[in-house]
């Protein structure tokens, strides 16, 4: 990974860090890892509106193995929200040798192959992995934002 991504990638995962055990991003993953990117660097990314959008749009697919440091991982994950079942995806953030941090039922690190075997919620099935994201293909067309909170 180019190393003029590693200031944004340490403030990323030291943000990340800074929720763990938080319940404030239950099943809201892509919320978590965008704010974790963004509000740590005063940026603001333009994904998709569902983490599966959001692997779809940045092929996600093309990169797997075990994920670098400082990338969005990204697993298909079935579920339903607000009656609508579809595939919402799942995403959390490479912290490095194989583990990620993510918002399930809440902030926590596995490695990225076990959120496969994690207990899904009422209506839901387990994750399955798709691939991985590096941040300059992550941050193509990001804009400077400054966060009030």
């Amino acid at each position: 990974m180019d190393k003029n991504y590693d200031d944004y990638i340490n403030n990323a995962i030291d943000w990340a860090k800074g929720h763990l055990n938080s319940k404030e991003y239950c099943y809201i993953c892509l919320a978590f890892v965008e704010d974790a990117l963004e509000r740590s660097n005063n940026i603001e990314i333009f994904g998709g509106d569902t983490a599966k959008e959001s692997a779809d749009l940045y092929e996600a697919n093309k990169q797997t193995g075990m994920p670098p440091k400082g990338t969005f991982v990204f697993y298909d994950c079935l579920g339903v929200i607000n009656g609508e079942r579809k595939n919402w995806g799942h995403v959390g953030l490479s912290i490095g040798n194989g583990e990620v941090i993510h918002a399930w039922d809440m902030v926590r690190i596995n490695n990225y192959l076990d959120v496969e075997k994690l207990t899904s919620a009422p209506g839901w099935e387990k994750p399955k992995f798709i691939g991985w994201v590096s941040l300059d293909r992550i941050m193509l067309g990001f804009k400077r934002k400054i966060y009030k909170n």
